[in-house]
């Protein structure tokens, strides 16, 4: 139930590590994730003994400066950058008021859920073998009564999990489709310069969507219940404070038909993430049982105000996408996870009386041949589109950027040379 993918697991299962490795930084271009053999910490300083550095930030640099520079990780709120700024008395009070009594009331209630699901699961995949393809193991592809009673239970708890968090309602609100000359609905696809082409059918294989917070996952989870991509084990460090069986909470991952990024591969064959999704899109495109696939193209998180720079591993299979863009409105704390540590924003949340989601559906974007063509040109024509129907401020920085920022907001100037460099 509650998982967090993309740059949220990463950084998670970092925020305990002291290496800063050279070579730990990957480029992957899947879109979700921030690297798969990334283990530095982003809220924490390089180890003492790291030799191989170069200077990124010059001791002029003031955080005003910094801010202007990575706009797309400064905190807004009530609560200040990284979580720790000076409150008012009568937000302390609130705050202290919540800890004793709103906090633990939705921990016993989140942990609650989480164990009726597995209990759900597990009855659910009793004498059921889960897939083994391409070093992956999940139950997604199981079909009948036991598939759509994991799904419907899914989806139902995952609203139930956001709503103990604070989200009682959550509005939608749906961009209009094109239509033909005869007002028949159909989709089509354009060139360059507008014309359009013949209209395109079929199901979206992957839904696109921007990256804020880990609530993403449980919003996308009880819209649709989707397949996403997820480090192994990444729950040991992210779910630690509340639960220390990792092995029963990957397992709700396997029933999510989550496709795992592996450190490395045992097989000598093995096709690789980037490979296992396109082919999972594809699937998901063609076939109508199928988990539709869910990537956070950014690779990080953001303060809910920018678009970052999409990778390209979510438009190869040259299928259509569902773009769908989250906005978080906030009077006191920001559910955005910009620059704050894990255990300070969880307990901040569920200490916030009510939140606040607005989530944008536009249209199924099939692409051109042209974009089919050329993946990148693809991505770059759905991160304009989400951009200007979301209101969003494009950025041209990525999580190099984003680790530099954090290191300097935690009074570390130095890091490896390589996070200069910008993920493709």
């Amino acid at each position: 139930m509650v998982m967090q993918v993309g740059s949220m697991e990463s950084e998670l299962k970092t925020l305990n590590s002291k290496d800063l490795k050279p070579n730990g930084i990957s480029k992957s271009n899947i879109g979700d994730g921030e690297g798969e053999g990334d283990d530095r910490p982003l809220l924490k300083s390089s180890d003492s003994t790291t030799t191989t550095t170069t200077t990124t930030t010059t001791t002029s640099d003031t955080i005003e400066d910094m801010e202007k520079k990575y706009a797309a990780f400064v905190r807004r709120d009530a609560y200040g950058t990284m979580g720790r700024g000076d409150l008012p008395a009568k937000e302390k009070l609130l705050l202290g008021f919540a800890l004793v009594t709103l906090l633990p009331i939705r921990v016993v209630l989140a942990m609650t859920i989480l164990v009726f699901y597995y209990v759900i699961c597990r009855v659910c995949t009793l004498f059921s073998s889960p897939n083994r393809d391409d070093e992956q193991e999940d139950y997604a592809h199981m079909g009948g009564w036991r598939r759509a009673v994991i799904v419907r239970c899914g989806r139902a708890l995952s609203r139930s999990m956001l709503f103990i968090f604070g989200f009682y309602w959550i509005p939608e609100s749906h961009i209009p489709d094109h239509h033909d000359a005869d007002g028949n609905g159909s989709s089509f696809t354009h060139t360059k310069n507008g014309d359009k082409t013949q209209p395109e059918v079929g199901r979206p294989g992957v839904v696109i969507s921007n990256h804020v917070s880990y609530l993403d996952i449980l919003y996308h989870m009880s819209s649709v219940f989707p397949s996403f991509v997820a480090k192994i084990l990444w729950y040991s460090a992210a779910l630690h404070p509340l639960s220390n069986s990792t092995a029963e909470l990957n397992f709700h991952v396997k029933c999510l038909g989550c496709v795992y990024v592996q450190r490395e591969s045992k097989s000598s064959d093995f096709k690789g993430v980037s490979a296992i999704v396109t082919e999972r899109i594809r699937e998901a495109h063609q076939n109508e049982s199928a988990p539709v696939m869910m990537l956070f193209p950014e690779g990080t998180t953001t303060n809910g105000e920018y678009l970052l720079p999409f990778k390209t591993g979510g438009f190869l299979a040259k299928a259509p996408v569902l773009p769908v863009i989250l906005r978080y409105h906030y009077k006191r704390f920001s559910p955005a996870w910009d620059s704050i540590s894990g255990v300070r924003h969880v307990i901040f949340l569920l200490c916030q009386f009510v939140n606040y989601v607005e989530v944008i559906r536009l249209p199924v974007y099939y692409p051109s041949q042209q974009e089919k063509d050329d993946p990148k040109l693809y991505a770059n024509n759905v991160r304009r589109l989400m951009a200007t129907e979301g209101n969003l401020i494009l950025a041209d920085i990525g999580l190099a950027e984003k680790r530099i920022y954090h290191a300097a907001l935690n009074g570390n100037n130095s890091l490896p040379s390589v996070l200069h460099q910008k993920d493709d």
